[in-house]
């Protein structure tokens, strides 16, 4: 089952396998119930209009979107080549606890066709493809959306203090192009490919799986939530395996394209 979120003349509406939920349901209301609950109610909707209209990020305003950092091996490489203190990436993919930082409020989510950002005053600046997870209030995964988690390499590498700025800004996150809904167990060979294009043509693509990501989905969120209440759910990146090359930075005008399993979202830079 997909969900799906919508402009339409009432305003923003969520769908079900193209079919609009009723008005005053919304992502928030079904993350507040346990999941087997959640399916019930779904599966007795009522069959509403088409949905139609524009396209929005998966997302309620006010959820919160969390990222785990650090999850894979390249990522791990990366963030050591870019860093002034290297080795603790090193202690931190070994540790039992991840790492985990926040990313994002909803209404600040860029969705499928809307654009994404490079900060003015960073010189590298990459996409980060990443799985998603969508977690409700009883620390449950429900689901996956496809995600990127745009960063500024040069910031974050001057000091890791610098993280919030390298990943908090304008246009920094975008999810979609809806959220799947499935348990982990689904979740542990999603293939994940990056694609840039620029004036049309390609200048990276790569493309990985799930399996090759050392912690586990259900691990990440026991940390996230061990202290933390999300009483309406909430998003989880669990991080990157596909990151450009040391020359590479990302453009005004590049088209940023990700899939994650069976979802996809393209992404105009500005």
């Amino acid at each position: 089952m997909l969900l799906t979120r919508h402009q339409t003349t009432e305003g923003a509406r969520w769908a079900t396998d193209g079919f609009l939920f009723p008005q005053s349901l919304n992502l928030s209301t079904l993350l507040e119930l346990p999941r087997d609950s959640m399916l019930r109610l779904l599966a007795g909707l009522p069959k509403e209009a088409s949905a139609s209209g524009g396209e929005l990020a998966p997302i309620d305003p006010g959820h919160e979107v969390w990222a785990a950092g650090v999850t894979y091996l390249r990522s791990r490489d990366a963030r050591r080549v870019e860093s002034t203190v290297a080795d603790m990436y090193d202690r931190v993919y070994d540790a039992a606890r991840p790492e985990l930082f926040f990313k994002s409020v909803g209404w600040r989510v860029s969705g499928n066709g809307t654009s994404i950002r490079v900060r003015r005053d960073s010189t590298w600046n990459v996409p980060e493809p990443e799985l998603v997870l969508v977690i409700n209030r009883h620390h449950e995964i429900i689901g996956y959306c496809a995600g990127n988690d745009v960063s500024s390499r040069d910031i974050e590498g001057e000091n890791p203090l610098y993280l919030p700025q390298a990943k908090n800004y304008n246009g920094s996150c975008a999810l979609g192009h809806g959220i799947l809904l499935c348990g982990p167990e689904e979740m542990q060979n999603l293939p994940i490919k990056l694609q840039v294009q620029r004036a049309g043509q390609m200048i990276f693509e790569g493309e990985t799986t799930t399996a090759t990501m050392k912690r586990q989905l259900p691990e990440l969120v026991n940390y996230l939530t061990m202290e933390l209440d999300f009483p309406h759910g909430a998003f989880l990146m669990t991080g990157t395996c596909l990151v450009p090359g040391n020359d590479f930075t990302l453009q005004p005008g590049d088209a940023v394209i990700i899939g994650v399993g069976e979802l996809r979202i393209e992404n105009p830079v500005e």
